[in-house]
C-alpha cells in the first residue's frame, strides 16, 4: 500500500529527512517516533503529496491518503460547524459544485458517530475544546474514506476521553484493512503499532517495536532525553508534553 525509496526532503540548504525506505501494507500500522525536528511531519507531508521530495520516491497506492494534522486554534470569525468541517473531506472527490449524495452524507454522519461528536454537529468549531476539535479533524480524515490514514501526533496533550477514542479508531481502521501511519512522542503508543520507524532526520531503526525501541537505538535518537524506569523507557523531551 505504501512504500518509499531513498526518500529525501530539504528546505533550502537544510535537510529535513533523508534515506527513508519503508513498506506499509494493508491492515498494518506504523508509528514514526523521534525527537523534535526529526522529520516526522515532513514524512507525512511527503506521503500526502503536500511536500515535494528532493530525491527518492514515495508511493501510495489507491486514492489520496487522508492527512490529519494536529488541532490548531480556530479563528472565531470563521463560521463553520462541526458537520461542515467533517464534510470538507468529501469535496476533493465530489467537486465544489456537485450536490452531496446519500453516500457523502452517510460518510460524514458515520465518521462523526465513530468519534462521538454527532451531538456536536451544529456546534461552531471554535466553541469546542482542544480534544473535541482533534476528534473533528480525525472524523474528517475518516470521512474521506481513503485506504491510508496519516495522523500527525493525534493524541498529544489531549484529555483522556479524546485520547481513548482516537486510539480505538486507529485500531479499528487497521482491523478494517487500512494502513495507518501515526507520528508520536509516546513510546507506549509506538509499541501498539505493528512497525516503528525511529527517526532523527535519517532512520535510526525500522521494524517491529521490540527490535526498534531498544536502549541503544533510543540513546542514538534522543541522546540523554529519556529515562529508564525498571524495564521501561520514558521520554524526557523538553519540547513536548506527554
Amino acid at each position: 500500500m505504501i512504500s518509499t525509496d531513498n526518500l529525501r526532503a530539504s528546505y533550502g540548504e537544510v535537510t529535513a529527512l533523508s534515506n527513508v525506505n519503508i513498506e506499509v501494507f494493508d491492515s498494518c500500522s506504523l508509528a514514526v517516533i523521534g525527537p523534535n525536528g526529526s522529520g516526522k511531519s515532513t514524512l507525512l507531508g511527503l506521503l500526502a503529496g503536500t511536500v515535494t521530495p528532493t530525491a527518492g520516491v514515495a508511493t501510495v497506492e489507491g486514492p489520496a491518503p487522508a492527512l490529519v494534522l494536529q488541532a490548531t486554534t480556530v479563528d472565531r470569525s470563521l463560521p463553520i460547524t462541526v458537520r461542515d468541517t467533517v464534510a470538507l473531506a468529501r469535496y476533493p472527490t465530489l467537486g465544489l459544485f456537485r450536490r452531496f449524495g446519500a453516500a457523502d452524507r452517510r460518510a460524514v454522519t458515520t465518521a462523526m458517530e465513530r468519534l462521538h461528536i454527532d451531538d456536536l454537529a451544529n456546534t461552531q468549531l471554535h466553541d469546542l475544546s482542544g480534544g473535541q476539535r482533534q476528534r473533528v479533524l480525525v472524523a474528517q480524515g475518516l470521512a474521506q474514506e481513503s485506504g491510508v490514514l496519516l495522523l500527525d501526533e493525534p493524541v498529544n496533550g489531549l484529555d483522556l476521553t479524546s485520547r481513548s477514542i482516537i486510539m480505538e479508531i486507529i485500531d479499528e481502521e487497521v482491523a478494517d484493512g487500512r494502513s495507518v501511519i501515526v507520528t508520536t512522542h509516546s513510546l507506549e503508543d509506538a509499541q501498539r503499532c505493528h512497525q516503528v520507524l525511529l527517526l532523527n532526520t535519517t532512520p535510526i531503526a525500522y521494524g517491529p517495536p521490540d527490535q526498534v525501541l531498544t536502549e541503544g537505538h533510543l540513546r542514538e535518537a534522543f541522546g540523554g532525553n529519556f529515562t529508564k524506569v525498571g524495564n521501561k523507557f520514558v521520554l524526557d523531551d523538553p519540547h513536548h508534553h506527554h
